[in-house]
């Protein structure tokens, strides 16, 4: 079959879109669910965090799966599940059979490692910063366009919205299949098949730079999804006078009202993540190195640099939305909400511009293990901000007590000079497993 590589990153995004959307659907429509059925604060939390619960895990089989069966098969199955699930729950009326439900249909979300692999299938490594970060935030704009526009679409009919969704998640699973190719190259594709073996994925697991890689993408990444899911409810309850003073009096209305504040995080997040893929290859051809610690002479040192710029954003931004919590100010909150969605985006974006370049082997593996157990911090996250005594403090608990740590030891682990990625757990019972053929 006759493809281009501009065809297979386009196939890629309106599958992952469509992921994305399925999978915050849940969470748009959180409000009208936990009126339906009277949930409480932490009844809420958990509905939110539920929408992660199967993505570490999901992720990192998806992740060995692209590698070892192709990213079209994967992929399509993945959709055909999900929407045959989301059909099923728009029929459903007890809570507890709707909750199992959408948290099967949250296994839309692992689908982002296996779009990963397959771009980095197809792409060279000077493009592939632009390209992964086209690909996954045109592909994230599925959760600020669930936020926003679903409740104005469906109102409070979130079971017409789960059944559209699936139905044409079954058609894009047809198309997936049926144009999708796995790799630029037969080499290539024989070459991840090759990697995805058991002692390959160990070693991924055990070095200190994915180790690292993986907590700043729980920092940004895991921390975006949460918000998705928790700030539909965070505006409802946090603001709750601030948005009947604007006149959102009924359900619907302040359904909508928090959805649309919400979608400021989402959007920003999503839409400004191939800036950062160009910021990284930007950091990258002029040779930036600004930061102490972190290495200077290894040939991708510069987006080391650019990501933890990144990180040190997004933990001061966390600090700032606490203050404007607190001073109950909903316009201060909103213009934070923009520039912490930057400042995601920039650690997004940041992080896989430099997976294929540190695992160019093991792409999927490496996908899986970075983007999947990252996730975790979408359900830690909510139940966190869920369970303070003042809404608002959650976001500067996270920053004091995970995010400094986690910065700290990226910078501890990016300090190497020469190959970041043979220092690791366990290394002298382990050894470096037999290298595989290089890209086509």
């Amino acid at each position: 079959m006759k493809t281009h590589k501009v065809e297979q990153l386009v196939i890629a995004t309106v599958g992952f879109f469509w992921c994305f959307l399925m999978w915050f659907s849940t969470a748009a429509f959180s409000p009208s669910i936990a009126n339906h059925y009277n949930l409480s604060l932490a009844a809420l939390g958990l509905l939110a965090s539920s929408a992660i619960w199967m993505a570490p895990i999901g992720r990192i089989i998806a992740g060995w799966a692209a590698d070892r069966f192709g990213a079209p098969r994967t992929f399509a199955f993945i959709l055909a599940v999900c929407g045959l699930v989301s059909i099923a729950s728009a029929y459903t009326t007890d809570y507890d059979i709707l909750f199992i439900e959408r948290v099967i249909v949250a296994i839309a979300g692992v689908s982002f490692v296996v779009g990963i692999q397959h771009v980095a299938q197809w792409f060279e490594p000077g493009e592939i910063g632009t390209a992964e970060g086209l690909y996954a935030g045109t592909g994230n704009v599925g959760a600020g366009v669930g936020a926003l526009l679903l409740p104005r679409i469906f109102g409070l009919d979130y079971q017409a919205a789960f059944l559209w969704l699936g139905v044409i998640a079954l058609v894009i699973a047809a198309w997936y299949l049926l144009r999708g190719e796995a790799a630029k190259h037969d080499k290539v594709r024989a070459t991840a098949r090759q990697s995805a073996d058991l002692r390959g994925t160990v070693y991924v697991w055990t070095r200190y730079i994915a180790i690292a890689l993986m907590l700043a993408y729980a920092m940004s990444f895991g921390l975006e999804i949460a918000m998705n899911a928790w700030l539909p409810g965070y505006f409802t309850r946090g603001f709750h006078e601030a948005l009947l003073a604007l006149g959102f009096t009924s359900i619907a209305g302040v359904q909508i009202a928090a959805g649309t504040f919400a979608a400021v995080q989402s959007f920003t997040a999503s839409l400004f993540r191939p800036f950062s893929g160009f910021m990284s290859d930007l950091f990258q051809r002029r040779g930036w190195t600004p930061l102490p610690m972190i290495a200077r002479t290894l040939p991708y040192a510069p987006r080391l640099h650019w990501l933890a710029i990144s990180l040190l954003l997004i933990t001061l931004s966390m600090v700032a939305l606490t203050v404007a919590g607190l001073m109950n100010s909903l316009p201060l909150s909103v213009m934070v909400l923009v520039a912490f969605g930057v400042f995601v985006s920039f650690g997004t974006g940041g992080t896989f511009a430099l997976v294929p370049l540190l695992f160019p082997n093991r792409p999927g593996v490496a996908a899986g293990f970075i983007g999947g157990v990252s996730t975790a911090g979408g359900i830690v996250y909510p139940l966190v901000f869920a369970h303070t005594a003042n809404i608002h403090m959650g976001y500067l608990y996270i920053a004091l007590f995970m995010f400094i740590p986690f910065t700290l030891f990226y910078f501890w682990a990016a300090r190497y000079e020469h190959h970041p990625e043979d220092h690791g757990i366990g290394d002298g019972l382990l050894g470096r497993p037999k290298p595989v053929a290089d890209k086509a």
